[in-house]
This record gives C-alpha cells, structure tokens and sequence, in this order.
C-alpha cells in the first residue's frame, strides 16, 4: 500500500472514529459519506469551470476563484 493511500485511509478512520466518537449513528456517517461523494462528483463534473469561493475575514469582500 502507498504512503497516499494510508494517508488516506487514516484520516477516513480518523474521521469515521470523531464521528461516531460524537454521537453519530452507522446510517447518518452513511448519509455522511453519501453527502461527501455527491460533492466529489458535481466538482469532477465541474473540471476546470472556474468556481468562486466564500471570503474570508483575511480576504474582505473580494472573491477568489479556483486556480
């Protein structure tokens, strides 16, 4: 297994256990992760569209769009 993919794997561990740690039961971390992936996928669908993001404090009002 690659060092990316135990990254990977530990911070979804690490995820999944602050999780249920906080109370959340095995089908909302599935709603949880369902909600993850639909993000994932309409960004993928996106590809390079460029996509503007909330301010922050730092920024003030000017908007940033994704390089």
């Amino acid at each position: 297994m690659s060092t990316d993919q135990k990254g990977t794997r530990i911070l979804a561990r690490t995820f999944f256990n602050q999780l249920r740690a906080s109370g959340y039961t095995p089908h909302q971390v599935i709603g949880i992760a369902t909600e993850l992936l639909d993000l994932v996928t309409a960004d993928l669908k996106e590809g390079d569209k460029p996509v503007a993001v909330q301010p922050t404090q730092e920024q003030g009002s000017e908007w940033r769009q994704r390089a």
